[in-house]
Order: C-alpha cells, then structure tokens, then sequence
C-alpha cells in the first residue's frame, strides 16, 4: 500500500487514516476490536481518534474511543504495528479544555493512561485557543516531542493565518512545529480548504489528513431525502447536503461509480486521495464492509475525466449559483 510522509516528520502512514470516533459510540468494544484488526490486516495502521470522542453521545463523558483503542492495544500486542494520532483541546467538562501548558500536560497523560501506551505518534491541537499564546502551547507540545511522549505534532481547525503564524512562531523560538493539519475537506466542503488552507499547507510542507472526507456518510449515497437522515446517529450532520448542490454531486458520484464499477464511497475518497496538499483522508467504518471501501479506496487511481466531472460538480462555484 502507498505510504506517505506526514508533514517533515518521520511518520510514514498509509494513504488513508481510520477515524476512530466511531468506537465505543456507534461501534461496541467487541466489534471495534474486529475492524482494528482488519484493519491493521488491510494495511490500514494509521488511526486518529480525540480525548473528547464521544462526550456529546448520552451518558458518555470522553475518553470512550481512547478506551477502546487502549483496550485493543492491551489485548492485541499491536501498538507497535499504529501510527497512532489523538488530540486535545475540546471542552472535556470541568474547565478541562484549551491549549495551556498546564493543561497540555494534564491532558497527555490522561489520552496515555486511556490509551495504555507510553508514546502518542502524532499529538493534534484539536481546536484552536486563543487565550492562550501560541508560544505557550508550541511550548509545551516542544517539551513533550524531547520527552519522548509524543513523535509529532498537529492542529486540527486552524485558519490558514493561525496556522502560518503557529509555524513562524515555532522557527522563531526553535520549537517543535505543526506538522499536520486535519481540515473538514471533502466534494462537498472545498472553500475553507482550498482557497484558506492549502496554500499555507503547501508553502510549509505540512501534511492534511482531512475529516468529514465522506461528508458525514453523505457521499457513500445513503442519504437521500430526509427520511433516510432522520433518526440516524450523523442525521442531522448531513441535513445541509439535502438541496440540488448536494444531489448533483451524488448524481456525478454515481455517474463515476457506475462507470468504473466502483461504490460511491470509494470514489469519493480516492478523488479526495488525489487532490494536491492531502496526506491521508480519515474515515470511519462501522462494518467490515465499510472497512473494505476504504482499503480499496487506498489502490484505486481515478482516470483525469472522472476526477474532472466530481471537480466541476463539486465546485464551489455551483455550490454559490
């Protein structure tokens, strides 16, 4: 499987990332176990989850999916096999939020002792703060990368301006900088990306391993009406998607997949694979079937004619008229 570098660090993942938030919510412990191990069997090593997955589920308090994942390591004997990424910095109850020093260090050794590992590989920012100085946040993440806790550092949910000055910021102190930028980024959310992100992405070498690549479920084409939205766990995610912009990139996703004997799912994230500045799209699988999707997706090259009719659908021009 093709292996790409994460910004100019010595991670080396897979073209694609398994999004982690899916276990311990919508994915039991048990089955979680199943798709870690098929997916570590498909290639698929690189895995991101977040201190805060799933606090917004009922009953849960955070920490679930770091659990699971912990869980699994314990059990499998395979941390060594993960190219393990995580974050912090969402509101996790008890004023324990933001990118402070202190809070930086409380909150790595909680995401460790979940994840029963002495050793994250790549640590993110998961939003950013703006009460607190970028030196002190870079800082602090700096100590950890010389502790040997964590290999690597990124930002999640920066503006390209943040993220420019976040990586000055870095070479002017001599401090460990973001070496990856985790973007909402898919067909139907390319504004942000492309005209804000990708430029400062491109002029550092940073990595973009981009989530919501599958639009919240809305590109594998499950999600038509909002009937079929309604009641279901991301219903409400792809609501949004539910107008004739929406439908025309379905029509040209089916188009694509009818033509190359593909699902919809699979296209979509090989075109987001293929596009400039993009490291490894994150999806989430809650099947061993979704699972497969996203291993093919990883093989699949689009021809320059199907990536030119998803642009031209996608585009945010249409998305405006």
């Amino acid at each position: 499987m093709q292996k790409r570098q994460i910004g100019r660090s010595s991670l080396q993942v897979p073209v694609l990332c398994l999004g982690g938030n899916v276990f311990g919510w919508t994915v039991n412990e048990h089955e979680s176990f199943r798709l870690l191990d098929a997916a570590l069997d498909a290639g698929l090593n690189f895995i991101d989850t977040a201190d805060v997955y799933s606090r917004w589920a009922s009953g849960h308090v955070g920490g679930e999916s770091e659990t699971v994942i912990g869980k699994w390591f314990a059990r499998s004997g395979r941390r060594s096999q993960v190219v393990l990424a995580t974050k912090l910095g969402f509101d996790m109850g008890d004023g324990k939020k933001g990118l402070s020093k202190k809070y930086i260090a409380e909150a790595v050794e909680a995401s460790l002792r979940r994840l029963q590992t002495d050793y994250i590989d790549l640590y993110q920012a998961h939003t950013d703060d703006a009460e607190t100085p970028l030196e002190e946040t870079l800082t602090a993440f700096d100590a950890l990368v010389k502790q040997g806790k964590v290999r690597a550092i990124g930002a999640s949910n920066y503006t390209g301006a943040r993220l420019k000055e976040a990586i000055e910021v870095s070479q002017k102190n001599n401090l460990a900088r973001y070496e990856c930028l985790q973007p909402n980024y898919s067909l139907m959310e390319r504004t942000a990306f492309e005209s804000d992100l990708l430029p400062v992405v491109q002029e550092f070498g940073i990595g973009a391993i981009p989530y919501f690549s599958l639009a919240a479920g809305f590109l594998t084409g499950k999600y038509r009406s909002k009937q079929d939205a309604a009641g279901k766990a991301r219903g409400a995610m792809v609501e949004k998607y539910l107008n004739d912009h929406g439908f025309a990139v379905l029509d040209a996703l089916d188009a694509v997949a009818a033509e190359l004997h593909l699902t919809p799912a699979r296209v979509a994230l090989a075109w987001l694979i293929a596009k400039p500045g993009v490291t490894a799209p994150i999806a989430s699988a809650t099947s061993l079937d979704h699972l497969q999707d996203l291993a093919e997706a990883t093989r699949l090259k689009l021809p320059p004619a199907a990536i030119a009719k998803l642009d031209a659908a996608s585009s945010p021009a249409q998305k405006a008229a």
